[in-house]
């Protein structure tokens, strides 16, 4: 990802603006077409509305218009002359935990919505762990409302207490607090003529500076072999560079084998280089023929990823489904699929949709794992219904020991 692009994730409770907030953002940042405000300003007068309703603009499914709830994750794209964007918006009820991990587990910041009238409140907590979880690298609790209570300096200070205090308690690195009304625009776009006491930046402005997180490239060399292509005698092994860069003439291992090889060519979109950097999809040519196969991940280097078939992680269930101790289910890690059984699932018999929890696995082969906490590319996984192809549970590597 460039680095000018944030990716980014809202999320908040039921009625807490979350959807006017995105809306606002959008509307303000003049990053909405014609034809979309005239349909909202339409769609807001038939409810008989004065003023165009700026949460139309996220909430895009039928259902959550005439609800007046999101439920379901929805990508926008949207630029400034500073930056560009990708929001995903996220659900605020409990049932829609999963969308908000699926949404974050990307994202290099989030944004939790707090009504300034109710402060902190156990789906804000919620949240709060998700993004601990997820180890997301920039939090904002945006304390949206404000006009509503007089835009007053110290209801927003006892919010910020009570939620670092949560934050504290979750691990969660050091967030950003900032009051907002999304429904007035104060501090949205713009810096609020209201609050003099805040001397910090409005939303969109934090957003437009706030670091990217660590440059992939930097990181240690991860490649999972997605195609092995044969053009005559030769193979190349194709796949997107997850982290660091690989070089012509690097030694390198390939897992779970151990095989040990060098690297004779690179081709990024057929040219041939002599260096590659995540997260470039890119094929490598080796020295010799190994038996390297779709699955397989190429490193450099000391700092290797550990091989274990034991796999400690926690995980959220995704499906409806429930998940099971001894149940049998595929793992999907990078492109690598095994099967394995659920040998723990932190004490409890069964995981339900949304839950979130502690899971041990077994797998059938070994896997060569990263601690999420260290890369969340190479420390995630999800498990898979062997019978139907189906998505059950998200997974971030906690603990893994070698085999």
């Amino acid at each position: 990802m460039a680095a000018n692009t944030l990716r980014f994730a809202t999320a908040g409770s039921v009625d807490d603006g979350k959807s006017t907030l995105v809306g606002r953002l959008l509307h303000d940042s003049k990053s909405v077409l014609a034809d979309q405000l005239e349909a909202v300003e339409h769609a807001s007068r038939n409810r008989g509305q004065d003023a165009p309703d700026l949460a139309l603009l996220t909430d895009g499914l039928r259902a959550e218009r005439e609800q007046g709830i999101t439920i379901d994750v929805a990508y926008r794209y949207f630029a400034t002359p500073r930056r560009r964007f990708i929001l995903a918006d996220t659900p605020g009820h409990v049932q829609y935990t999963r969308n908000m991990v699926t949404g974050a587990s990307t994202a290099d910041l989030a944004i939790i919505l707090v009504d300034a009238r109710n402060g902190v409140v156990e789906q804000t907590r919620r949240h709060a762990a998700v993004a601990a979880l997820l180890r997301v690298p920039q939090v904002v609790l945006a304390v949206n409302k404000m006009d509503l209570v007089g835009y007053g300096e110290r209801e927003f200070d006892a919010i910020v207490e009570d939620f670092a205090g949560h934050a504290a308690e979750l691990g969660l690195p050091g967030f950003t607090p900032i009051p907002v009304s999304a429904l007035a625009g104060d501090n949205v776009v713009e810096r609020s003529a209201h609050m003099d006491w805040y001397g910090g930046p409005a939303l969109l402005e934090f957003l437009e500076n706030v670091p990217v997180g660590v440059d992939p490239a930097d990181a240690p060399v991860r490649f999972p072999v997605q195609y092995v292509i044969r053009h005559g005698d030769a193979r190349y092994y194709a796949g997107q560079l997850a982290s660091g860069s690989l070089r012509v003439g690097d030694r390198v291992t390939v897992h779970p084998s151990g095989a040990t090889s060098e690297i004779t060519g690179i081709d990024v979109l057929g040219r041939d280089v002599d260096v590659a950097y995540a997260p470039q999809s890119i094929s490598v040519r080796l020295a010799d023929q190994r038996d390297v196969s779709r699955g397989d991940l190429i490193t450099t280097g000391v700092d290797v990823p550990a091989l274990t078939r034991d796999v400690r992680a926690t995980a959220c269930h995704l499906a409806d489904r429930p998940l099971r101790v001894g149940d049998r289910v595929l793992v999907r890690h990078t492109t690598r699929t095994v099967n394995a059984v659920v040998k723990d699932l932190g004490g409890a018999a069964e995981s339900r949709a949304n839950d979130l929890g502690r899971i041990t696995l077994r797998t059938a082969e070994p896997l060569a794992l990263d601690d999420y906490a260290v890369s969340r590319r190479t420390g995630a996984f999800i498990l898979i219904d062997p019978a139907d192809g189906a998505t059950l549970t998200a997974g971030m590597v906690e603990i893994s020991s070698p085999d």
